[in-house]
């Protein structure tokens, strides 16, 4: 018989009834160091006391009222994230395949309002994920998990990720723009090179192109940077944002430029839930976080000391690790046996991790884990790996 929750995920079978940041803690009492942070999206760890106060404050007064109204939560947010980015606009979601759907409306409204509406097409990249609606899933380009959902939604290229010789190439008259992650994370924690970014910028100058990152999991401080896309000195024309925004919350945004954002005109897009009271609320104090002084020059730290340390890992067991990944605090090993089996392990040591592509276990801590607690997870990694290759030497003997 089906289960109540459809048979969409395959769940571990663990359930957490708290959580006191880093560390998840679950109902049979064992504890896990939590190097997902629920995908990348507790961004302040668990249990934050000012996160927890704005929500259940927020809550008290009104949560939801819709966007026929003015929101003032959402005027000061967006109003941050204006005044510390590129972005002269922003518009609030529910998510990130939601932020990516608005994202391509806006390159083509772009586009037909500049007298291009022949120009529909957005080049993507192979390996990139970009979300699980319909049209996202064509722009992610994956077979697997484009298979049973009919014929995919026109309007998307896939060139090579770093290939800026083939994308150029990949331009035609219907090109309306670029869509790019700086850091792909799915795939297995691939960089950008700084020679592609840059070039995203000049191609898309050159042929009247916009220019969009998708920024869903390498935005609000994870890299080390508010957007991944400063590492590079790139300034797009419009990004999505979602995952850690709000800490926990379910929340996207869309940032763009005056020129992108000022043909979103009433009516050409909405919104229910988006950018209400409640969710705002977390995300102003997310923002007010990642800006506080020495906030980001902690995740820069910490993750070039993780970094460093998940390197050691790859010296010291090059049985079961072949390469570490990453920037900031969103890093990867690529793994030598099956990626189920390096997980498996790393619970079993009471760490919490992800998978990725290309056999890469993802590794992204909330943003406020400690070098102590990047030493402690190594550590059990290295006993993870231990077990690994004691078991492949007694299957060889």
């Amino acid at each position: 018989m089906i289960p109540v929750l459809m048979p969409t995920f395959k769940r571990a079978d663990l359930a957490f009834e708290r959580g006191e940041g880093a560390w998840l803690f679950a109902a049979d009492g064992r504890r896990f160091l939590d190097f997902g942070a629920g995908i990348a999206v507790s961004s302040l760890g668990h249990a934050h006391p000012g996160l927890i106060a704005a929500i259940a404050e927020q809550a008290g007064r009104v949560m939801h009222v819709s966007n026929l109204y003015r929101i003032p939560q959402a005027e000061e947010l967006a109003a941050k994230l204006v005044s510390h980015s590129f972005a002269d606009s922003v518009f609030f979601c529910n998510s990130g395949a939601e932020a990516n759907e608005g994202m391509v409306k806006m390159i083509r409204r772009d586009q037909s309002m500049r007298g291009h509406p022949e120009r529909t097409r957005i080049i993507c990249c192979d390996g990139a994920f970009h979300g699980r609606t319909l049209a996202m899933l064509a722009a992610t380009g994956n077979p697997a998990y484009l298979e049973g959902f009919g014929e995919p939604v026109p309007g998307f290229d896939h060139v090579p990720f770093n290939n800026l010789n083939t994308l150029r190439a990949a331009i035609t008259p219907e090109t309306a723009g670029i869509m790019v992650e700086p850091v792909q994370g799915e795939s297995g924690i691939k960089v950008a090179d700084h020679h592609f970014m840059q070039g995203l910028r000049q191609v898309c100058d050159e042929f009247g192109l916009v220019l969009a990152f998708d920024e869903v999991q390498t935005g609000m401080g994870r890299t080390g940077r508010l957007f991944a896309h400063e590492w590079y000195d790139v300034k797009p024309d419009v990004i999505s944002v979602a995952k850690g925004i709000a800490g926990g919350f379910p929340m996207g945004a869309i940032l763009a430029t005056e020129e992108v954002a000022s043909h979103m005109t009433p009516g050409t897009h909405g919104t229910t839930f988006g950018g209400n009271p409640l969710a705002c609320a977390a995300g102003n104090v997310v923002m007010d976080e990642l800006l506080s002084p020495g906030f980001l020059d902690h995740v820069r730290r910490t993750g070039e000391a993780l970094g460093g340390m998940l390197e050691q890992l790859v010296r010291d067991w090059p049985e079961v690790f072949s390469e570490a990944r990453g920037i900031g605090l969103m890093r990867g090993l690529r793994c030598v046996p099956p990626l189920a089996d390096v997980m498996q392990a790393a619970l079993h040591e009471g760490l919490l991790a992800i998978s990725a592509g290309d056999n890469v276990l993802r590794l992204v801590p909330p943003l406020i884990v400690t070098e102590d607690e990047c030493r402690d997870a190594c550590a059990r990694l290295s006993r993870a790996a231990a077990a690994l290759a004691d078991k492949a030497g007694g299957m060889a003997a």
